[in-house]
């Protein structure tokens, strides 16, 4: 049985393939998921059905002041988009 020991260790040694050593594994260190509190948006954004923003509106006290449109949109396309937007928070 030593014969087929010594043979085994010598063929190990001859194709390159003995002992390494091994280095452990550091772990990674962790980082917090939010580095930063997220805070409540301080406006309102409108989008249309395609994803489009059609206003971008101030927040003022308790209600929405300076409202703007977008380049290119319709007043219909805006109250569209304010209908949306009620409809979604009534859900």
């Amino acid at each position: 049985m030593s014969t087929l020991f010594a043979l085994f260790l010598a063929a190990s040694t001859a194709s390159g393939s003995g002992f390494q050593n091994i280095q452990p594994v550091s772990t990674p260190v962790t980082q917090p998921m939010f580095q930063d509190v997220p805070q409540r948006p301080s406006g309102l954004t409108l989008y249309n059905s395609k994803g489009e923003v059609v206003a971008r509106c101030g927040k003022k006290d308790d209600s929405f002041a300076g409202c703007k449109m977008e380049p290119g949109v319709t007043l219909d396309d805006l109250m569209n988009a304010w209908v949306h937007a009620y409809q979604d928070l009534r859900k």
